[in-house]
């Protein structure tokens, strides 16, 4: 072959895989089971990357939801995210912010925590559950590096970690923040009516003694969405050494704003970027509800008046990517430490 030759042939393979980036990605869904870390058992996990191929509509977990499932993964290396629900909930109600972000280049791995989810509530309010959604998070980062499919598309970068309410804390105690037992005692005494933080009374059921907080070094940045984080003080919050970026309601009446989200953004080692959304509840951040999902829990679709669930998610979607994009690709300049997987 011709040096003039290899050359063209060269330019017309970069001009390929040139288009093949320019192309849109769609999001592809990868199901996952690993053992989680609190008893061996097998916990599931749902990624959500970038892919080439077309999508299907199916409903999951009561949500409509575009993907290709198990399709291949679009040519390139990406960042990794893990993305913890709320207490009771599903990660498929961030399914339009996991989509998105897969279409804009990041695998994001959305854990169901096990005991702490839509269909199993056995774990609430119990140290099994407080520390041991930090250890399946960590899990699924191992997961996901060492998985045929998705393990070839990840760079070796740092991690990011998306929390919604009580996966805000979980994201905290895996960057770094250390709980405050103590803090969750007294403020039900202060606030025995709040059914979600005092469900047992401010007392963890001291099921698993033997756990304890665990961060993970391979966490570069966290993005929180309501954030259940009443549980740090200053002081416990001093291990939490990356960026952060915060959003919250105003008009949340889940989640007291001003002992949770505000504090945060006050007592964190780095100043994040807090958001405070006018008018929006604690629900403004899970996916919009079709006529279904209205009808069966009006509670968790309807907004206030002047809210616009729609336009707040896309700017979420936008600002979450650039937020990562920034965070993780500074990240990089570090060694990703190695984490042993747990039995």
């Amino acid at each position: 072959m011709t040096f003039p030759r290899c050359m063209v042939l060269l330019a017309l393979l970069g001009g390929l895989l040139a288009q093949a980036h320019a192309a849109p990605w769609v999001a592809g869904l990868h199901r996952m089971t690993l053992a989680d870390p609190v008893d061996a058992r097998p916990m599931q996990a749902l990624a959500f990357y970038p892919a080439i191929g077309k999508t299907r509509s199916s409903r999951m977990d009561g949500y409509p939801i575009d993907v290709a499932e198990e399709a291949p993964v679009a040519l390139g290396q990406f960042p990794l995210l893990v993305l913890s629900h709320g207490n009771t909930g599903s990660p498929l109600a961030l399914h339009y912010l996991a989509t998105a972000l897969a279409r804009r280049g990041f695998v994001v791995v959305a854990v169901v925590h096990p005991g702490d989810n839509a269909r199993d509530h056995s774990r609430l309010g119990s140290l099994s559950n407080l520390y041991g959604r930090p250890l399946q998070v960590s899990a699924a980062i191992t997961a996901a590096r060492n998985d045929a499919l998705l393990g070839p598309y990840l760079n070796d970068g740092k991690v990011g970690v998306i929390g919604y309410s009580a996966g805000g804390e979980t994201a905290l105690i895996v960057s770094g923040a250390r709980p405050d037992l103590d803090r969750l005692r007294r403020y039900c005494l202060e606030r025995p009516n709040d059914a979600d933080a005092c469900r047992t009374h401010g007392v963890l059921i001291a099921d698993r003694s033997e756990l304890a907080p665990e961060a993970d070094p391979r966490v570069g940045a966290v993005m929180l969405m309501a954030p259940l984080s009443l549980l740090f003080g200053r002081h416990a919050l001093n291990g939490v050494r990356v960026p952060a970026l915060i959003y919250s309601g105003d008009s949340d009446q889940l989640v007291a704003v001003e002992r949770n989200a505000e504090a945060l953004a006050r007592k964190l080692p780095l100043t994040p970027d807090y958001r405070l959304l006018a008018g929006a509840g604690h629900f403004v951040f899970m996916a919009r509800c079709d006529a279904e999902q209205y009808a069966r829990t009006p509670s968790l679709c309807k907004d206030a008046e002047g809210v616009d669930r729609r336009h707040i998610h896309h700017s979420l979607q936008r600002e979450t990517a650039a937020f990562f994009s920034q965070a993780l690709e500074t990240s990089r300049a570090n060694p990703l430490p190695q984490v042993p997987h747990r039995p």
